[in-house]
């Protein structure tokens, strides 16, 4: 019996790009080496659509001729005549290249080019012995020489931070990946559409802000050099969409990107992509059958269904979603803790302590609550959850409850064990605003980064009068996530950030 051989090393990654750069010199040498003068026709996908179903003969009878381009992924050289998978942006499709149709010269050449090479043909759509939709070139030429080899066709880019880092290739030879960002693609649409469809206008406001406001976060911060000031990267659109409300549009949305300079993990980006709403004469209780109809109706229009599977668990669209406080969710997944311990500001405060969690130590007893709520609930709200009843101190820009002290009318929603969605009925009232900013502005003189500033401008256009409303921001990469069955942001944001390459 012989002995079983050790696969050959893969090729130095440096010797390779040389001999490439070689055979980009000789192409100088002999013309332009990327030429932009191709007119393509067809895409692969049209194609196959199109004539895929088609008999061998009959195809051979109607003589389809097309002009296709796209990346060479596959070569088989095979003599007289070869094979090459090529693809484009909507799928591959197959080129048959023989010296009789294009010419033993540029059969030779075409036998020197590389997986990789951007290549373009023009011939006659046809079928193989074995019924594979081809094109037979009758036309060849190389378009745009690729110096780098792809990764291994087997494997593609197994180490998850280089698909991050070099999101371009992880395209290139992954299918699940380019489909992934086309659901995310469809997803934002989907978005986008329902709102139109309901009489929403589509705005946009600035993300460069003098003052950082609509959430507790800690933003960027950047120089205007020619008004000498410092500016800051918006943190959420919240304020400004407000005062559109205040101007008379109504009904008010943009899709926006934030940027909030705080800590990474697979949840969280420090760019990222909202959806925001706000919507005149509703209040909150409106906002949850809202909400709950939007993401039916993104999970219809980019899955075909309303019932997902997630990380190995069914999560069911359809409406109503399960309406609970912080208190009962608490009980429902921590039983353990009674009703009179919930209460007890001293029994929280040593039960938080002991679990690690980072409160602040003159926390009252709603954001108490709130804070266990986090470390024994939330990760257990697998399908969809509206939390309700938060307390007016983490809630500076909600309406508070007319019946119930020191409660706003705010929700949050969970799915999966995260927040996808925050939404309150609208604080209106611009003496209350303006002490709430006032309480927020003392936190950040005491060191809480994340505190608001107070907003005068904000205030100064409650004054003029802001109609009771409702609005709510809903996490576009979150809700991606889990319509692809994705465990981490990174997966669904096309360029996440990373620490700069060594």
């Amino acid at each position: 019996m012989s002995e079983a051989k050790d696969p050959p090393p893969p090729p130095d990654e440096n010797q390779v790009i040389a001999e490439r750069r070689a055979k980009l010199a000789a192409l100088r040498a002999i013309g332009p080496a990327f030429p932009n003068d191709f007119q393509r026709t067809h895409l692969a996908d049209e194609l196959h659509v199109k004539y895929g179903a088609r008999e061998r003969d009959t195809l051979a009878q109607e003589h389809i001729e097309v002009a296709v381009a796209g990346r060479m992924m596959l070569k088989r050289l095979m003599g007289k005549a070869s094979f090459a998978t090529v693809q484009d942006g909507s799928g591959r499709i197959q080129f048959y290249v023989a010296d009789d149709e294009v010419g033993k010269h540029t059969h030779d050449e075409f036998k020197r080019w590389d997986i990789g090479d951007i290549i373009a043909a023009r011939g006659v759509v046809f079928k193989t012995q074995k019924g594979e939709l081809s094109i037979r070139c009758t036309e060849l030429r190389l378009l745009a020489k690729s110096l780098r080899p792809l990764p291994d066709k087997f494997h593609g880019l197994e180490d998850r931070e280089l698909r991050y880092r070099q999101r371009y290739v992880d395209l290139m030879v992954s299918d699940e990946t380019r489909s992934l960002f086309i659901t995310r693609s469809k997803t934002i649409t989907a978005m986008r559409d329902f709102m139109v469809a309901d009489g929403f206008l589509e705005v946009e406001t600035p993300m460069l802000q003098i003052i950082p406001g609509g959430a507790a976060a800690k933003p960027f911060v950047t120089h205007h050099n020619a008004l000498d000031i410092d500016m800051f990267l918006r943190i959420a659109p919240e304020l400004f969409l407000k005062r559109l409300v205040v101007g008379g549009y109504e009904k008010v949305f943009e899709i926006n990107r934030n940027f909030r300079n705080e800590g990474m993990s697979p949840r969280h980006n420090p760019e990222f992509t909202m959806l925001e709403f706000y919507a005149a004469y509703q209040n909150y209780k409106w906002l949850m059958d809202f909400t709950e109809r939007l993401l039916n109706h993104v999970a219809l229009a980019t899955t075909g269904a309303a019932r997902i599977e997630y990380q190995g668990q069914a999560i069911e669209l359809t409406p109503p979603f399960a309406r609970l406080t912080t208190l009962q969710a608490i009980r429902l997944h921590a039983s353990q803790y009674s009703e009179e311990q919930l209460t007890d500001r001293g029994f929280l405060h040593r039960e938080l302590r002991s679990k690690g969690s980072a409160h602040s130590e003159e926390a009252g007893l709603g954001a108490l609550q709130l804070a266990m709520f986090e470390e024994v609930a939330e990760d257990k709200l697998i399908q969809p959850t509206f939390i309700v009843d938060y307390p007016v101190e983490v809630s500076p820009l909600a309406r508070a409850s007319d019946t119930r002290p020191g409660i706003t009318e705010r929700f949050e929603l969970f799915i999966a064990g995260r927040e996808i969605a925050n939404g309150f009925s609208e604080l209106n009232d611009p003496e209350d605003q303006a002490a709430r900013f006032n309480e927020q502005a003392k936190a950040k003189d005491a060191g809480d980064e994340e505190a608001m500033y107070y907003d005068a401008d904000y205030v100064r256009a409650l004054e003029y009068g802001m109609p009771p409303a409702a609005g709510c921001g809903v996490g576009v990469d979150r809700v991606v996530m889990l319509l692809t069955d994705s465990a981490n942001i990174r997966d669904v944001i096309l360029f996440p950030h990373m620490r700069p390459e060594a």
